[in-house]
């Protein structure tokens, strides 16, 4: 088992020093993963814990990176349907590039109708898009020619792929963990319901021909 922590990417604590300082101390503590969150466009309603303050994730880890050497960086969860495919391809293999492969990608369709409707993105295709968006950045990821739009490009750099963990709960997110994915994140699951759906989870990996998937969970220390 592997221990990573949350680093606060939202609310009044997440600035530039404590951002780096709780990242230092986590590398030195020997914590194998920092995990930020992806909110673009909290409603006031919805805005309690954070005041609406939330750093981009992509750039909250492109600055991490720059101060750690060997603590993984994760999305815990990038809401796939908020950014154009090519963008986030973009952003995903310069912060692996640059941090020499310690990205962990947490991915899911997302939920927050305010936000959907800020971003002008129909919350009701957030799952094509999701999974549209995901086989495009294995695309990337896959070969230094790829075809968006109908054009050919160069998709440089071209680092290792991160590895894909795909968030949600039944088995839609089961499915795509399967297809698109190397790992899942379940939400909302006690560790006494999860353990059958995680064992029918790795059997259907290992009968796909995939390697034994990882899964990450988030729990609150009080």
């Amino acid at each position: 088992m592997k221990i990573g922590m949350g680093l606060r990417n939202m609310g009044d604590v997440a600035d530039r020093d404590t951002l780096t300082q709780c990242a230092k101390a986590a590398e030195a503590a020997g914590v194998e993963s920092l995990w930020v969150f992806d909110h673009l466009a909290i409603p006031p309603e919805e805005a309690e814990g954070s005041g609406g303050l939330y750093l981009d994730p992509l750039a909250t880890l492109a600055y991490v990176a720059g101060c750690t050497q060997r603590i993984g960086l994760g999305t815990g969860v990038l809401v796939v349907p908020y950014r154009p495919a090519l963008l986030t391809a973009k952003w995903l293999a310069t912060i692996q590039q640059l941090s020499g492969d310690r990205l962990l990608l947490g991915v899911a369709p997302g939920w927050m109708a305010a936000e959907f409707k800020a971003l002008g993105v129909e919350r009701s295709q957030r799952g094509r898009i999701t999974d549209e968006t995901l086989a495009f950045i294995h695309a990337c990821f896959a070969d230094d020619k790829v075809i968006s739009n109908g054009q050919e490009f160069l998709f440089r750099p071209r680092p290792a792929r991160p590895r894909i963990y795909v968030g949600g709960d039944g088995e839609h997110a089961i499915k795509r963990a399967l297809e698109l994915g190397d790992g899942w994140i379940p939400i909302g699951k006690t560790p006494e319901a999860l353990a059958p759906i995680i064992s029918d989870y790795r059997t259907r990996a290992s009968s796909a021909g995939k390697s034994d998937p990882e899964i990450v969970t988030f729990s609150k220390l009080n």
